[in-house]
């Protein structure tokens, strides 16, 4: 994707695209709010791909069943889609139980620090929930962690671009 963005002349010199980092994910999807999700302390199935049942008393509506086209639902505060539902997320970073804190930790690199899983590797981090989580789950502080080799229609990514 970053040579893409070079050739058509989307990504300045000195900048590429990666997967975001647990911080950076959050970051964007709270759009600079404090309530549990970027449309306040409620999601039903009308603001987010998410099965039916809602959260906190959120609007209760059909649920799709299936992912669904990226802007199906409305955008958050700086105009981003599907940060809650439709698709979990994967992160940059290694799954570690307990976050660091600080302004943006870039895990990547850093040792995992949570057990291996069943096939004797670590996990990634992601974040989100998908077509196939209750509402509950589409939380911007909740987090999962998964196994990178392991393929799923409810996972997906979305990039960002940073200055190298």
């Amino acid at each position: 994707m970053t040579e893409l963005g070079r050739k058509t002349g989307d990504l300045p010199e000195g900048w590429e695209f990666r997967l975001p980092t647990e911080a950076q994910w959050e970051y964007a999807c709270r759009a600079g709010t404090t309530t549990a999700t970027a449309f306040g302390d409620k999601l039903g199935s009308n603001q987010a791909n998410v099965k039916n049942k809602p959260y906190n008393g959120g609007a209760e509506g059909p649920a799709l069943g299936k992912a669904a086209k990226v802007g199906s639902y409305p955008a958050n505060a700086w105009g981003l889609h599907d940060m809650h539902g439709n698709v979990v997320e994967w992160c940059r970073d290694w799954y570690h139980a307990k976050l660091p804190g600080g302004k943006d930790p870039d895990l990547h690199d850093r040792k995992p620090t949570a057990t291996a899983n069943r096939e004797g590797t670590f996990s990634r981090s992601r974040r989100g929930s998908a077509w196939t989580d209750e509402a509950w789950a589409s939380r911007s502080a909740f987090r999962q962690r998964f196994e990178p080799e392991r393929r799923y229609d409810h996972i997906g990514f979305r990039l960002v671009a940073v200055r190298r």
